[in-house]
């Protein structure tokens, strides 16, 4: 009789400390919810916090919404699953439209006009020069610092007076792309972060001065001289249109 009812404890004890298997939230249950009268705050939230996924056809939005369902659930409801995705663009002119996180060029203009994305592209070399004239005035002449980038040429080529959009990714997916997702790109936040800067071409290469020194003193970072001021205005959160306040020649 002991071991018998020690059997029965050890059962009872397992089933008690079994979990229980939520049912997921379906369109009945926020009907349910809603003719409670729980409040629309309350069912989003319980939407929310379940990651529950709907796939409303019209019909069933109709007919949540002759039986009392609130524009507010019906939308968070919506806005789940795959109806959360949004479809992105490359070349969209409209900064309205979702865009992979990055820096794009409008090119062209009315119905021809697009969105051309600038891919990044690292120096890999950094050079010094007017090492010999430093040496010669003992420091009066200026030595400088470049960073070059492969190529004479750029893949994206400008007009005199571009217009840049800058995509982050809390304005879209940030699943959708690692545009800021290295080193130091992992903080940006605005174009204010960014410098437009000229490069001077050479053989093979494009270089920037990035820093110079003299009797008086070292700098490093670009030059003022050779920065081109700009501003931007924010289009919506996450998207920023820059345009340059110089008129610049054509080109990368």
């Amino acid at each position: 009789m002991k071991k018998s009812l020690s059997f029965a404890l050890a059962a009872i004890g397992l089933m008690a400390g079994s979990p229980v298997l939520a049912e997921p939230l379906s369109v009945a249950d926020v009907l349910q919810l809603s003719q409670m009268g729980l409040g629309d705050e309350a069912i989003v939230a319980k939407i929310e916090s379940e990651n529950a996924t709907f796939d409303l056809s019209t019909d069933q939005m109709i007919e949540l919404k002759q039986k009392g369902v609130s524009s507010a659930v019906i939308a968070a409801m919506l806005s789940t699953g795959a109806n959360s995705k949004p479809e992105y663009s490359l070349d969209s002119a409209d900064p309205m439209v979702p865009h992979p996180a990055g820096v794009y060029l409008l090119q062209g203009s009315g119905s021809d006009a697009r969105m051309k994305r600038m891919n990044a592209t690292v120096s890999n070399q950094a050079k010094t020069g007017g090492i010999l004239g430093y040496a010669l005035t003992g420091g009066i002449a200026s030595a400088s610092v470049k960073v070059a980038i492969q190529d004479e040429t750029a893949p994206v080529q400008s007009t005199t007076k571009p217009v840049f959009y800058f995509f982050f990714d809390n304005a879209s997916d940030a699943s959708a792309s690692n545009a800021w997702a290295s080193g130091l790109n992992t903080t940006v936040q605005s174009p204010a972060e960014f410098t437009l800067v000229e490069l001077k071409q050479k053989k093979g290469r494009r270089e920037a001065r990035v820093g110079s020194m003299n009797i008086a003193g070292a700098k490093s970072g670009v030059m003022d001289k050779d920065r081109i001021p700009f501003h931007y205005d924010l289009v919506r959160p996450g998207v920023y249109e820059v345009k340059a306040d110089a008129v610049m020649e054509p080109g990368e």
